[in-house]
């Protein structure tokens, strides 16, 4: 028998999947040997790290500056209401972008913001109208920001680990959430507000560093830019979420608990104001036992092997009972406990959502569509906190939330009957 010939070796295959974490993680932190992913998540770690400083350190100064809480609420309804008008838009230029471009052109012009409203605290100027327009500012960035980062995810991921990587990006927001006010708290209790501010500027950089240190080719499923009038483009987006049952009953779900229960920053100081009495030490607590919860069900999630609607029925329903329970609550170690439990069941709710998401909707349409669920989920923020208000001065806090956890269980009710109706 002629021996075989002896062929050299080829060069080993390219990989974009190297070992970053020891094995026993790697289940929980699969998405992290993508060198893209990797890239992309420490620059948000350090990213959003800071601009929770900067909420931090803003909220601060406005109380500084006017001593009233609605002036606060002011400042949080403009940060927010272009989120609402603008996230369709920003769906439409996602869709029509190279989406790393838009990123560092977005990202910039955040690091920008936040660079002029560091110089204007630090040189002891600036004025209420000057954060108003600022806060307007970053609610515009973050319109178009917000659905090209969730766009892009399965771009710098692939499909095969697109449920730990909306997972890992949850834990991520969660852990900056916790660890960005407290940083801030040391900050300007030590050197003031204005280096707050310019820590959050310095952050951007590593996102933008990250971005730019990304290789393309490794690209997964990059789609075609659309092309088309900006209201044609739109409309294809919201009619394709009408007309797939699956995405308009995940739409609906996200509607109701966006709206009336998710607005925790209206929610939590009036929980400690009106229900509990509390110290500010004690908001700080409920805030800090509300991340612990969104944590460990941010880190669950990334060690789940696949996302189902069932799950994101179970956390919706779960929220929506926890959030009845959590509004007559007069107690601290049990409001304590709920808030945790409240956490882990909105965390387990949002990534059920967000990943079923992203494996449904085809590429050349993900931007648009996941703007309108950053628009029904951090978009509608404005109206809830809004109704939240008035209808505590009305009716009561714990009572207004009572209705408002009818509400979101109406809503995860509704989109079972029409998912069963529509199966």
């Amino acid at each position: 028998m002629a021996a075989e010939p002896y062929l050299p070796p080829g060069p080993p295959e390219r990989s974009n999947r190297r070992r970053f974490l020891p094995a026993s993680l790697t289940a929980g932190f699969a998405a992290l040997q993508v060198r893209n992913y990797r890239l992309f998540w420490l620059g948000q770690l350090v990213s959003l790290t800071g601009s929770w400083m900067q909420t931090t350190a803003q909220a601060w100064l406005v109380l500084q500056i006017t001593q009233s809480p609605f002036a606060l609420g002011l400042v949080t309804a403009l940060q927010f209401l272009p989120i609402m008008l603008l996230s369709l838009v920003g769906g439409v230029i996602t869709d029509r972008m190279r989406k790393q471009r838009l990123l560092l052109v977005m990202q910039t012009a955040a690091l920008v913001q936040a660079a002029i409203f560091g110089i204007l605290v630090g040189m002891g100027v600036v004025q209420l109208w000057h954060v108003y327009v600022l806060a307007a500012l970053q609610g515009v960035i973050n319109a178009i920001d917000n659905p090209a980062r969730q766009a892009f995810v399965p771009e710098l991921a692939g499909r095969e680990h697109m449920v730990n990587a909306v997972a890992l990006n949850s834990m991520l927001f969660n852990g900056a959430r916790i660890i960005g006010p407290a940083i801030a708290g040391l900050v300007i209790a030590r050197v003031g507000i204005a280096p707050a501010l310019y820590l959050n500027a310095l952050s951007f950089v590593a996102v933008i560093w990250g971005l730019l240190q990304m290789n393309p080719g490794e690209f997964f499923a990059v789609p075609a830019k659309g092309e088309g009038p900006v209201g044609q483009r739109l409309m294809e987006g919201l009619r394709y979420v009408w007309r797939t049952p699956t995405v308009l009953a995940i739409m609906m779900v996200v509607g109701a608990i966006g709206t009336f229960g998710y607005n925790f920053s209206v929610v939590l100081p009036l929980l400690a104001g009106f229900v509990l009495h509390t110290s500010a030490e004690g908001f700080g607590g409920l805030s800090a036992f509300l991340g612990l919860g969104s944590l460990l069900a941010a880190l669950a999630a990334a060690y789940a092997k696949q996302v189902s609607f069932g799950r994101l029925l179970a956390g919706s329903a779960a929220f929506s009972v926890l959030l009845a329970a959590v509004a007559f609550a007069t107690n601290f170690a049990l409001s304590a406990a709920l808030l945790v439990a409240l956490g882990f069941a909105g965390i387990t709710f949002a990534t059920s959502a967000n990943s079923l998401l992203q494996l449904t909707v085809p590429d050349e349409l993900r931007g648009r569509v996941m703007s309108l669920y950053i628009l029904l989920f951090a978009g509608s923020t404005p109206i809830g906190g809004l109704l939240i208000g008035t209808l505590s001065d009305m009716l009561g806090v714990s009572w207004t939330l009572l209705l408002c956890a009818i509400l979101c269980g109406l809503g995860v009710a509704g989109a079972s009957v029409y998912r069963w109706r529509t199966a």
